[in-house]
């Protein structure tokens, strides 16, 4: 069945190449409905778009004269990836603020789907503080964007924000949709959180990561097909639809379970952040406070990665994770080898943006053979990426 791609056309002067744009994604076998902004339509008419695409155009929130259907929800639940191209500052700033005064606008409020956006504007319009923070505010909600090239604008002003070219775009809307479905029939475990280890009923040693990461690549593993399992320390989050959770709070409650469940799985993903020691002794009562010092022993805890490593069998892929605060690549290169991973996510946290608890991740995947330093993206979009390397390795040792 072919995917449903909606289009949308907003009014800059970059509008005559959703034209192609759209007659490419028709080659490609994909059924394209377009919906053009009043503006856009002052640069290219419906008619092209209904030729080329071989569908009436949506121009009109009030339109009622082809279906019963309310026409917006229509269109956000029919669509398997919606495309916004050109992407003007004044579309980006209506859905980062939620403004829906349009056809187009409500019907991207409206969608479940993911968002591809293909900026194209003025040089100084696209360097904006206010572009640049809007830009950032939907990428940490998962709205993609297609960075803008660089070039002589129609303005006459040479600098970025040239629309990507149809070609490229139609090429990353391809690469997504095949995401959708290419982890079915494939066991995928991740691991999320903090673990904390008690000194006391009341008090414990932790750390500040909220599960975001893990949660992101394993909702990502589900929304692809896998059969995922999400083994979390305490967090404040859900676990996403059709994902099975087991909870933990220890690092030896997590080291446990892993042994029990990592082997019947495919991919595994360690984006969990357990501690690495635990106090050597529990008290069983509230320890009370004096004017004396005291003096705590800790212990290190069971290396769990390390103890995976040492099982995986000969297709599986394991992935981990390696917060630094130096020596980045390095590091991350020492524990590949010595946990016997297959990736390392490797992450700077003293960066802005890359710490924990952010929604957003700046992030270098690191393989026996190869390094990809990433720019800062939304940890959603990060755990696709991760997702794609680790089954790109899974599919080369399967078919050996």
């Amino acid at each position: 069945m072919a995917k449903n791609v909606v289009v949308g056309v907003t009014g800059g002067i970059a509008a005559y190449k959703a034209v192609i744009l759209v007659s490419k994604l028709k080659k490609l076998g994909l059924h394209v409905d377009v919906i053009m902004t009043k503006n856009a339509m002052e640069f290219v008419t419906p008619l092209s778009f209904e030729t080329i695409s071989q569908n009436p155009v949506t121009t009109d929130t009030f339109a009622r004269e082809r279906s019963w259907e309310v026409e917006h929800i229509s269109l956000a639940r029919k669509a398997d990836l919606f495309v916004v191209a050109p992407a003007t500052a004044n579309i980006i700033a209506k859905l980062a603020q939620g403004i829906a005064d349009d056809m187009l606008t409500t019907t991207l409020l409206a969608t479940k789907a993911p968002i591809l956006m293909a900026p194209a504007m003025n040089t100084v319009m696209w360097q904006a503080e206010i572009t640049q923070k809007n830009v950032q505010t939907l990428q940490d909600r998962g709205v993609m964007m297609i960075t803008p090239d660089s070039g002589l604008l129609a303005c006459g002003e040479v600098g970025e924000g040239r629309m990507a070219e149809p070609e490229h775009i139609a090429d990353e809307v391809q690469r997504l949709l095949s995401l959708q479905n290419d982890l079915t029939g494939l066991r995928v475990l991740v691991t999320a959180g903090a673990t904390r280890e008690k000194l006391d009923p009341v008090r414990f040693i932790s750390n500040p990561s909220t599960g975001k990461m893990g949660y992101a690549l394993a909702e990502a593993a589900k929304e692809r097909g896998a059969e995922v399992l999400l083994i979390s320390g305490p967090t404040a989050l859900s676990a996403p639809a059709g994902v099975e959770l087991k909870s933990i709070q220890t690092t030896q409650d997590l080291y446990t379970e892993m042994l029990a469940n990592a082997p019947q799985y495919d991919i595994v993903v360690q984006a969990a952040a357990p501690s690495d020691y635990r106090f050597m002794e529990q008290s069983e009562q509230k320890i009370k406070k004096s004017a004396h010092d005291i003096t705590l022993t800790m212990v290190p805890t069971p290396d769990v990665a390390k103890a995976v490593g040492e099982r995986k069998t000969s297709t599986q892929v394991l992935v981990g994770f390696a917060a630094e605060t130096g020596g980045l690549v390095e590091n991350a290169r020492k524990k590949l080898v010595s946990k016997n991973l297959d990736i390392v996510v490797a992450n700077d946290v003293t960066k802005p943006g890359a710490g924990f608890g952010t929604d957003t991740n700046i992030a270098t995947l690191i393989t026996r053979d190869t390094e990809a330093s990433l720019a800062q993206m939304s940890k959603r979009a990060l755990a696709d990426r991760v997702l794609d390397s680790a089954l790109a390795i899974f599919k080369t040792r399967s078919d050996e």
